[in-house]
Parts: C-alpha cells; structure tokens; sequence
C-alpha cells in the first residue's frame, strides 16, 4: 500500500488525497490503491525549523515514516515541500521509496525550449532558505526566480489563511501574488507550498502556467503503484 506521511496541513494532505484517488484509473472501489495515511498536524513547524527559530521536526517525521512502513506501505508520499529538506534523512531511515514532491513537479514543467523564462518558486520561507528546489531547478535546466519582499509577504498570507481556515483570504493575497508574478516577467511558478493549491482551488486560471506540487504528487504516486504492479487490485487481478 502507499503511505501518506501527512498532516502538515490537513487542508493540503485532503487536497493531495482527493487527487489521487480522481487520478486513479479505477472503476470501482477495490480498483483504487491501497492507502495507509497518518496525519499528524502537531509535528514541529517545519520552516520555523529551516530558519533557527523552531523545534526540529525529524524525530516526529521519522517516527510516522516507520509507523507507516512498520504497518505495511511499499512507498511514501509526504504532501509537504518544507518537510523535504530532510528527505535524505528520512529517505536513509526506510528502506522503501520515498517520492520526491520536487521530482515530481520538475517534470511537470514546460519543456526546454521554453525554458528561456524564470520560473518562480512559491513556498514557505523555509523551504526557500532550504534551497532544495533551486538546486533542482538548476540541474534541470531552468532558470528560477523568487518572490520580492512584498510578493513573498502575499504568498505568506496565503498560506496562513488556508491552515488557520480563512480560504477566501488565502485566494485573494494569491491572486495579487500570481498579478504581481506576472509582471515580473515569470511565465511559470511552481506551487512549491501545498497550501497553495488548496487556495487556487477558489481562483479562475492565473496569468501564468502554475504547476501544482499536490497533483504532481499524486501523479507520480499513481505511476508508481502501476509500475509496482499494485493496480489492477488486488495483485494479479484481471
């Protein structure tokens, strides 16, 4: 089965598994994949931790990863880019797959004869000082940019409306961000925040291609349980 390692928020794990089961090539309920989900709000805030204001949250991470494995999942899915700074860690605690949310959202974006534009990176404060997407970007082959002081501090109150359940809050300061993206000349951002999706969830389509790290996510999770041969289900199923 696959594991959900979430929780950070809940808003964001619902929205991730609500994707992957309208991802799921299923035409019942047995069809679908296995899930076994933890979702532990209370693990230390993740970019509180990047930037050395906050309690690490490894230990509480670890702990649900080996629960999750522990209780049966062959692979892992975590719907929370901060909690990705440590993936090597985490990855070396397991030894099954964890699924790289960045992997997943790289490959989404356009292809390399458009990548003369930047791509923006909207994320937590933590997840941006981490540098992980940058260095991702980077080896892709695309150019990124991030969000100036007052764009940042619009992709903040996005964030914070969603996970303290102010979701029409949350899509205004986004809608200004994505104008303010716009502007600045990015033709692609990477809802690097899972928070994030849940507020374009109450906008029209933005100015700019916007690629969702939650339904890459699920995407890749659903590609791998295929290769993994986990669908159709049960194993060995017509």
């Amino acid at each position: 089965m696959l594991g959900i390692l979430g929780g950070m928020g809940p808003a964001a794990t619902a929205d991730f598994f609500t994707k992957l089961v309208r991802l799921t090539p299923a035409g019942c309920d047995q069809e679908h994949i296995p899930v076994l989900l933890r979702s532990q709000p209370q693990t230390p805030d993740r970019s509180a931790a990047i930037l050395g204001t906050g309690a690490s949250p490894l230990p509480a991470l670890i702990a649900g990863l080996r629960q999750l494995v522990d209780h049966g999942a062959l692979a892992i899915a975590i719907p929370c880019n901060s909690s990705h700074h440590w993936f090597d860690q985490l990855q070396g605690a397991t030894r099954v797959p964890i699924l790289h949310i960045a992997d997943a959202a790289i490959a989404a974006l356009p292809a390399r004869r458009q990548r003369e534009a930047p791509v923006a990176i909207l994320a937590t404060r933590g997840t941006l000082h981490s540098g992980y997407y940058q260095r991702k970007l980077e080896a892709a082959g695309y150019r990124w940019m991030l969000p100036g002081e007052g764009l940042q501090t619009e992709v903040d109150a996005v964030i914070a409306g969603i996970k303290g359940g102010a979701p029409a809050a949350a899509a205004a300061a986004l809608a200004r961000a994505w104008r303010g993206l716009a502007e600045a000349g990015a033709r692609a951002a990477l809802m690097a925040c899972t928070e994030i999706p849940v507020a374009a969830g109450c906008l029209p389509p933005p100015p700019i291609a916007v690629i969702d790290t939650n339904l890459e996510l699920a995407r890749a999770c659903v590609a791998h349980a295929l290769a993994a041969g986990w669908w159709p289900w049960p194993p060995g199923a017509a």
